[in-house]
């Protein structure tokens, strides 16, 4: 049993120790391929990593011999392969900025297409989270759109719109969130807080028509209306209160079964007692 226990551990470790060689050996390799003067040796090397998945060891040769042979038949595939590089390594900035010169560059070429794609594509991979700032969420918006038009029967246009889908999703997720915030933070609803948030209820249903929060927010601007009417002075009160009659009506017309219909009908009601005290 010992004896047995001893060769298990003694293979392990050969394993181990052998592992950690060609480790080693394939590390010596890459080092000995980095110093060389050869720019072809460091093509093919290149070439190869790429082919084994080996993406940042791609990337150093690729980087080393893109000034060397640039204008060179080569040239072209090492551009398009140095942004797919970055790509897979999760560097999606990057990858954009490269398949983007790539375009720019070599706008005739087999790869043109997809590059263009590609651009687009890795700006929709950094895409944050719809609660952060959407700069490149936008930037992916333009590049994929422009993508399309100028390749409409690409084989790369479902995967595209697929994409701007998502992309538009998020930023109408957040602009929900965003009207959302002034009746989440109840100790803010002052006059200014109110009408902020009226002029957000707007623009939303202006950018996204047909989203499907587009019912809650046509309702919370009923309540928005009948609470800005409430604190505000004396002489503005008539014109808010019926503003907010004004709403309810638009709104039952297309919501008429609406799960808001009884908050929405006593804010009517509200505001029709209030319009006539104020008559009196």
């Amino acid at each position: 049993m010992y004896l047995c226990t001893l060769m298990h551990i003694l293979k392990k470790n050969i394993l181990i120790v052998g592992f950690f060689m060609v480790a080693l050996s394939a590390c010596s390799d890459f080092r000995k391929i980095q110093k060389s003067d050869d720019w072809e040796k460091k093509y093919n090397a290149a070439i190869k990593y790429y082919e084994e998945e080996e993406y940042y060891k791609s990337s150093i040769l690729f980087e080393q011999i893109l000034p060397i042979i640039k204008g060179s038949e080569k040239a072209e595939k090492a551009n398009f392969l140095y942004g797919y590089t970055y790509y897979y390594q999760g560097q999606y900035l990057l990858a954009s900025h490269y398949f983007k010169t790539f375009y720019d560059t070599y706008n005739r070429s087999e790869f043109a297409e997809e590059a263009r794609f590609m651009h687009g594509y890795a700006l929709y991979r950094d895409s944050p989270r719809y609660n952060l700032e959407q700069t490149s969420t936008k930037q992916a918006i333009v590049a994929l759109q422009s993508f399309i038009n100028r390749f409409p029967q690409s084989e790369f246009v479902p995967k595209a719109t697929s994409a701007l889908n998502d992309l538009q999703v998020k930023l109408e997720k957040k602009a929900y969130e965003k009207c959302l915030l002034y009746y989440k933070l109840k100790k803010y609803q002052t006059g200014e807080y109110l009408k902020a948030a009226l002029v957000a209820f707007d623009n939303f249903q202006d950018d996204y028509p047909d989203s499907k929060y587009v019912e809650e927010i046509r309702f919370l601007e009923i309540e928005a209306t009948y609470k800005l009417a409430e604190v505000s002075i004396f002489s503005k009160k008539k014109e808010r209160y019926s503003e907010a009659i004004r709403f309810y009506e638009d709104f039952i017309e297309t919501y008429e079964n609406s799960e808001y219909l009884k908050k929405a009908e006593k804010i009517y009601e509200n505001s029709l007692e209030e319009l006539r005290s104020l008559n009196i």
